[in-house]
């Protein structure tokens, strides 16, 4: 029991085992069980791992408690734990004030919401993700959502849609809005009539779309500099057979002497000073190495 709980005993595990209270304080005093809270025994062990604190502030939670925010992240390798504690919900109404822990009293917290990881009651990675929008910046949340996709425990489209079901929720709206611009995505006419000015403005002649390229169909493509632009709908890639499939295209494109360029369609909308600086560049190096 021990190993399946990181070290982690509880009184009540030791009772329900068959131990007496004076058993358990002999082996207290002789140091086969370690007191670390009130009720709470680490055994046979003078350090415990991270996963055996983590065990020892969720058991202190009681009944309903779980790892959450900054220390869920943690464990799930999504995020960094806040120094200072471990943070666990409790899905009851309670009051736990020990020192190193920081426990929140969510009864409204749904039981779906609580998984197992690593033997560790922990908010599952969307809650969990939901849970740090509230206390994130930008740039950190969109990092999370980037390494639970990376991960493989949720991509960015099902992400979206998981969220329907916490609307109304503190941290939906900061994720829905990353995800807005994550996910955007033009049709093919309104990509095409926005990014022609730009490839225009980068020097770049009237491109061929939607054209079939070393067996792929690509997005733009100009024959004469050997350069292929391909657009891309999401900005995390979801799946490790996405990715392959990407990276099969482009090696293809480079063993016949293409460059290729990869664009989301969200830069093209809303950052086309960037997409035209990388066009231009790329544009006058194809041609140096061409020699027009």
């Amino acid at each position: 029991m021990a190993r399946r709980q990181h070290g982690i005993l509880t009184r009540q595990d030791l009772e329900d085992l068959g131990f007496s209270r004076k058993a358990i304080e002999h082996r207290v005093r002789t140091g086969r069980l370690r007191l670390l809270s009130r009720g709470i025994y680490a055994v046979g062990r003078l350090e415990l791992t991270r996963e055996g604190w983590w065990m020892a502030a969720v058991r202190v939670g009681g009944e309903g408690a779980a790892l959450s925010h900054s220390s869920a992240a943690a464990l799930w390798e999504i995020g960094v734990e806040r120094a200072g504690g471990v943070d666990i919900s409790i899905r009851r109404r309670c009051r736990v004030e020990r020192a190193g822990i920081r426990a929140r009293s969510r009864p409204s917290l749904p039981e779906r919401d609580i998984v197992m990881h690593r033997g560790i009651p922990v908010t599952s990675p969307v809650r969990t993700l939901i849970d740090r929008a509230t206390e994130l910046g930008t740039r950190s949340l969109e990092r999370m959502v980037n390494e639970a996709d990376k991960h493989d425990l949720v991509d960015p489209e099902t992400l979206r849609a998981e969220l329907d079901a916490y609307a109304g929720e503190p941290g939906v709206k900061p994720l829905r809005t990353l995800l807005d611009k994550a996910t955007f995505r033009l049709s093919d006419t309104d990509l095409e009539v926005l990014f022609r000015p730009i490839a225009h403005d980068a020097g770049l002649p009237v491109p061929l779309t939607k054209e079939m390229v070393n067996g792929f169909e690509v997005d733009f493509f100009w024959p004469t500099l050997g350069l292929v632009v391909e657009t891309d709908g999401l900005r995390y890639h979801r799946t490790p057979l996405a990715q392959a499939k990407d990276r099969r295209r482009d090696q293809t494109h480079t063993v016949s002497g293409l460059t290729t360029l990869r664009f989301t369609h969200y830069e093209v909308r809303y950052e086309p000073d960037h997409v035209l600086r990388v066009l231009a560049g790329t544009a006058e190096r194809l041609r140096a190495n061409n020699g027009s």
